[in-house]
C-alpha cells in the first residue's frame, strides 16, 4: 500500500512509481479505480467524491506528472535533468485547482467540499504547484533526501533536528536495516571457542549444545 510520509503531496506521488518504493514493488497506480483511491486518500478529494470521468487517460496524465517531478528531484539531489521536465511541471501547474468550500454536515460541523466537480488538469495542478513550491523554496529543498534503505529509492523532506535522518521511514526501512545489521554482526563473529574451552556443539556431543536463540525482530 502507499504512504503519505514523504512530507510533501508531490513526493507521495513519486513514491507510487516501481522505482519509488522498495523492491519487488510493482506500479501502484495501475488503473482509474486505484488513481481514485490514491486521490481519495491523499485527500486530493473529500471522501465520497465522486470522479465520474476518470479514466485510463486521467492515469496516463499522472503518470507523465509523477515521471516529471521525480525527474526534477533527482536533478536536485545530483542527477541529470530529463528535457522538458521542468516546462512540463511549470505547464500543469497553471491549471486552475479545484476551488474548497466548507458546509456544513447532517451533525451541524463544518466539512470540506469543493465548488465544483474536480477535472483532471485541476487535480494536476495541485500537485504540480506542490512541485514548484518544493524546488523554490530554499529551507525545503535542502530538506530534500533520498533514503539511505538497500535498495529503497523513496523520496522524502528530512525535517529532523540536525537533519540526521536517513530512512524514508524508521519503522520500516530503519528496522529492516537494523535487523540486517545484528544479523551481519552474528554472522561475522569470531569462534568464541579458546584453548581449553569444551568443543562445538555436533553430533555424539549433545552436552555441548545449549538451547536455540532467537533473534528478536527489530534489535538493535
Amino acid at each position: 500500500m502507499w504512504r503519505f510520509d514523504a512530507g510533501r503531496i508531490c513526493l507521495d506521488l513519486v513514491a507510487t512509481e516501481p522505482a519509488g518504493g522498495v523492491p519487488g514493488t510493482c506500479e501502484q497506480l495501475d488503473g482509474p479505480a486505484r488513481l481514485a483511491q490514491w486521490l481519495a486518500d491523499a485527500r486530493l478529494v473529500p471522501p465520497g467524491t465522486v470522479l465520474a470521468p476518470l479514466d485510463d487517460s486521467w492515469v496516463t496524465r499522472f503518470h507523465e506528472l509523477r515521471f516529471a517531478v521525480s525527474c526534477l528531484m533527482d536533478a536536485q539531489l545530483g542527477g541529470p535533468e530529463a528535457e522538458g521536465a521542468l516546462e512540463r511541471v511549470n505547464s500543469l501547474a497553471s491549471g486552475a485547482p479545484p476551488g474548497p468550500r466548507a458546509v456544513r454536515g447532517a451533525d451541524g460541523d463544518l466539512m470540506r467540499t469543493l465548488s465544483a466537480a474536480p477535472d483532471c488538469a485541476g487535480l494536476l495542478a495541485v500537485v504540480a504547484r506542490d512541485a514548484v513550491d518544493l524546488l523554490t523554496d530554499p529551507v525545503a529543498r535542502a530538506a530534500l533526501r533520498r533514503c539511505q534503505g538497500e535498495a529503497c529509492r523513496r523520496l522524502y523532506l528530512d525535517t529532523s533536528r540536525g537533519g540526521r535522518r536517513r530512512w524514508c521511514s524508521g519503522e520500516v526501512c530503519g528496522n529492516r536495516e537494523r535487523v540486517a545489521r545484528h544479523r551481519r554482526r552474528t554472522m561475522s563473529a569470531p569462534d568464541a571457542r579458546g584453548p581449553g574451552k569444551p568443543e562445538a556443539c555436533g553430533p555424539g556431543k549433545p552436552e555441548a549444545c545449549g538451547p536455540e536463540k532467537e533473534i528478536p525482530p527489530g534489535v538493535e
